[in-house]
């Protein structure tokens, strides 16, 4: 048992490369002082430069592996990656809050793979918008945000109206004219953050990253915002780390 480190738990993929999902994420953690645990929501087989198949867990046994963690330890927040559905979401969602319905859930909105590989289609979006209320924060990018919302709207305005349901940090990985600038919405207020390191370099599962140090820094009692702009610069280390598409972690 840890006697000073929060625990944070981490519900994704297992990707073997390490660039993205679970081991990832520990990575992420330790770096950051929390004690990771991680269930898988399904296996994969991938390289950083391409995705093959992935073999999803039973639902039954992602609630069961729940139930037993919550049971054992204190969870502070929970990093939720990628999911086969908006089913599947809600009921990992429900038994998280069943179980501690203080801890915070950040849900990383992986809705397909940098090689095109679908994992999630967001059909009912009114179900959705039942989900995000207890969710505390959703960490999609410019592509993934416009499948969130029927909306015509830019993607900036889309986030401004889902953060009336959970926060929402609009990652700039993908954005179409500022790069690397990253805005959190919450409800009325909206904050800019902006990159301080030059990023020449992009990497696998960066955005995995992002989120699962926004997770750490959540669990370590920093707000929203705070937490936000520590993740950042946490991301521009990892993403300056090397030349390759597989990063460093350190802080």
């Amino acid at each position: 048992m840890s006697a000073t480190r929060p625990y944070v738990l981490t519900i994704a993929g297992h990707d073997p490369s390490g660039g993205a999902g679970i081991l990832s994420d520990i990575k992420t953690f330790e770096q950051h002082r929390v004690y990771g645990l991680a269930i898988t929501t399904g296996n994969t087989i991938q390289t950083e430069n391409q995705f093959y198949t992935i073999q999803w867990t039973d639902l039954d046994f992602v609630l069961d592996s729940i139930k037993k963690i919550f049971r054992t330890y204190d969870i502070k927040a929970v990093k939720i990656g990628i999911v086969p559905s908006l089913e599947y979401l809600k009921k990992i969602v429900s038994q998280i809050k069943k179980h501690s319905p203080r801890t915070k859930i950040i849900w990383d909105t992986v809705l397909k793979s940098t090689t095109e590989f679908e994992f999630t289609t967001v059909e009912n979006k009114a179900e959705l918008l039942k989900i995000l209320k207890k969710i505390d924060l959703i960490t999609p990018n410019y592509s993934e945000i416009l499948k969130l919302s029927d909306s015509k709207n830019s993607a900036e305005e889309i986030a401004h109206e889902l953060s009336s349901h959970c926060p929402v940090l609009l990652k700039g990985g993908h954005h179409p004219k500022q790069k690397g600038v990253d805005y959190l919405f919450m409800d009325e207020e909206c904050a800019k953050l902006v990159s301080t390191t030059v990023v020449t370099s992009e990497k696998h599962g960066s955005g995995c990253v992002l989120s699962s140090a926004i997770t750490a820094n959540i669990a370590l009692g920093h707000d929203f915002i705070l937490s936000s702009m520590k993740a950042k610069k946490y991301i521009e280390k990892y993403l300056t780390s090397n030349t390759t598409l597989l990063g460093y972690h350190h802080v």
